[in-house]
């Protein structure tokens, strides 16, 4: 009896151990697009979208880890679950609903055209014909200068990563870039580099495209871990953390979703 009673207490004890490592959550990132996510000098992933992850696993009494890839790369590994959740600013479009999953939205970043201050650019077709803007590849703001603008003699080109845009628009191989508003403000315009730039126009609308608002990518059918964190969402949203890491990152823009 001692003897069943000890592998009865040891399989407990595995059983607790796997439980544990369960609790672990590893979400998928691109780690080039301050200020939601990037290095620091000490190798560090820092930014918005990583202190949201680490407050939102506190909530849901989870682990953080973190998967590093690029973003048009992202879903495809989640599908390969080399990770559980996208957790890189990912909107919330039906595009990408017919591929993978999302929790509630999370928070809501308008899209903004940067390019020369005092140019006579304008957001729309008409306002860029015969210019080269550069996009984040597999971005919506991809999507949308692909769809509105480049059949219109607007030249799009993908890169990787944010950053390179920047290079080349500093380089005068771009005219300009449509992105993220936050991620043009603290990513270029409030750095050295980018003076002499600014927003130009109003924020581009097209819902379908640009989508609800920003959550974390979740892999079809994973409905238990889709109502943890959307559960610890509510919670971060209505205690104010969401506003108040928007207020640290990016002061002044209205971030709550729809």
């Amino acid at each position: 009896m001692k003897k069943v009673h000890l592998m009865l207490l040891a399989a407990g004890m595995l059983t607790s151990l796997s439980a544990l490592a369960q609790e672990t959550l590893r979400y998928g990132l691109e780690s080039q697009y301050p200020p939601f996510e990037s290095r620091n000098a000490k190798g560090e992933l820092e930014g918005f979208d990583v202190e949201l992850g680490k407050a939102i696993c506190q909530a849901a009494q989870l682990k953080c880890d973190w998967v590093e890839s690029s973003f048009d790369a992202l879903i495809p590994a989640l599908q390969a679950k080399k990770f559980d959740a996208i957790n890189s600013a990912m909107n919330i479009t039906a595009q990408r609903e017919k591929s993978i999953d999302f929790t509630k939205p999370i928070y809501r970043i308008p899209s903004q055209l940067v390019g020369k201050a005092g140019s006579n650019m304008q957001p729309t077709a008409q306002g860029l014909k015969g210019k080269n803007i550069g996009v984040l590849q597999g971005s919506i703001q991809e999507t949308y200068a692909k769809q509105h603008w480049e059949s219109q003699g607007v030249t799009v080109t993908p890169y990787q990563d944010q950053n390179q845009v920047y290079n080349d628009m500093l380089a005068g191989r771009l005219d300009g870039t449509l992105v993220m508003s936050a991620a043009g403000q603290s990513g270029f315009l409030d750095k050295p580099q980018g003076k002499g730039f600014a927003f130009i126009g109003k924020p581009v609308e097209d819902d379908a495209i640009l989508g609800s608002g920003i959550g974390f990518g979740l892999r079809k059918g994973d409905a238990k871990l889709k109502g943890q964190l959307d559960a610890a969402i509510t919670k971060v949203q209505s205690d104010g953390t969401v506003t108040r890491l928007a207020a640290k990152f990016f002061p002044g823009i209205d971030v709550r979703a729809k």
